[in-house]
């Protein structure tokens, strides 16, 4: 089973939306983490209620299943910049291509 669903679940639970998942695959470990050599790596992208953060956090800190988390702000009007950076730069290098 995977063990993330619990943490999928969590967050909306606690009224989050996902709004993107992305499976890293299992990875070794830089150095044992409670006698684990080994994890799988999960990013999400997830929009939360202010105070759902810290009950998130909390349950996270007591998971047997979660070795590690960070939890990130993001910059809306810098995610929209490199969004638009990131277009642009495909939309040139397609019309370079077509040349």
């Amino acid at each position: 089973m995977q063990r993330w669903i619990k943490v999928r679940g969590l967050i909306t639970t606690n009224g989050g939306e996902i709004t993107k998942e992305d499976n890293w695959g299992k990875k070794k470990l830089a150095y044992t983490i409670k006698r684990e050599d080994f994890a799988v790596y999960v990013c999400f992208e997830v929009k939360l209620p202010a105070p759902a953060l810290l009950k998130i956090s909390n349950t996270l800190n007591i998971t047997d299943e979660v070795l590690r988390y960070l939890l990130v702000k993001t910059d809306e009007k810098t995610r929209q910049a490199l969004s638009e950076q990131k277009a642009r730069n495909e939309e040139s290098d397609s019309s370079e291509s077509s040349k």
